[in-house]
């Protein structure tokens, strides 16, 4: 069967964009990479005749010299180029190292973090600290861009992300473009929405600090978070 002839929920590059790259196998990832099969397989099939090279599959591929990938059917010198320019790029990753991540440790952290950056803001950001066991940052985005006056974004948005890399716990950060950062009637209502559903899905909420012009307000010191 070739790539074409395959359902569109079993093609890797369609598959990787709907699902995400952690749901494809080792065999789809090494087909996206060669990108087209011969006649008689597809580029799936050839990445599964790669890995069953040699019994140590993945490990033996990694150290193939371009004579040995020429063995196989379907494999040109583009294709070998493109596939050990792949591997070389994951060597050099695996041998960068490991880089320092901001750790919270309290609410002034988070406050020092992101003053500068949302004091001056002419619209209400509202951000999501994704944390590990550790305390450290995983992950920062943003959940939404808002008027001057909203950002309210829903839990399931908010939260999805957080399950996806397993988070320990998550702190919120967002600004107030009047510059006071005391909170108002829906910043406390969205709080203790977040705190709930962090709650039932073993996520804590540590803090929610708003960002006001030279000050900060924290959700957790004024008890809401209880």
């Amino acid at each position: 069967m070739n790539m074409n002839e395959m359902p569109f929920w079993e093609k890797p590059r369609e598959k990787m964009m709907k699902y995400g790259v952690d749901s494809l196998s080792t065999a789809e990832v090494l087909a996206i990479i060669l990108r087209t099969g011969t006649r008689e397989k597809s580029a799936v099939e050839l990445a599964l005749e790669l890995l069953s090279m040699n019994k140590r599959g993945l490990r033996h591929l990694v150290e193939c010299s371009p004579e040995e990938l020429r063995k196989i059917n379907g494999l040109g010198d583009a294709k070998i180029c493109e596939l050990m320019a792949a591997i070389e790029l994951g060597r050099r990753m695996a041998a960068l190292p490991a880089q320092e991540r901001a750790s919270i440790k309290c609410s002034d952290d988070i406050a020092d973090m992101f003053m500068e950056r949302l004091r001056y803001k002419k619209k209400e950001y509202f951000k999501c600290l994704l944390i590990n066991a550790r305390g450290e940052i995983i992950e920062e985005s943003d959940i939404s861009i808002g008027d001057l006056t909203s950002s309210a974004s829903h839990p399931r948005e908010v939260f999805a992300n957080a399950v996806r890399r397993s988070a320990g716990s998550v702190a919120f950060v967002h600004n107030h473009p009047s510059g006071n950062p005391e909170p108002s009637s829906a910043d406390i209502e969205q709080t203790k929405r977040l705190c709930d559903v962090g709650r039932l899905l073993g996520i804590p909420v540590i803090d929610h600090i708003i960002i006001g012009d030279g000050s900060y307000v924290s959700m957790k010191h004024l008890g809401y978070l209880d």
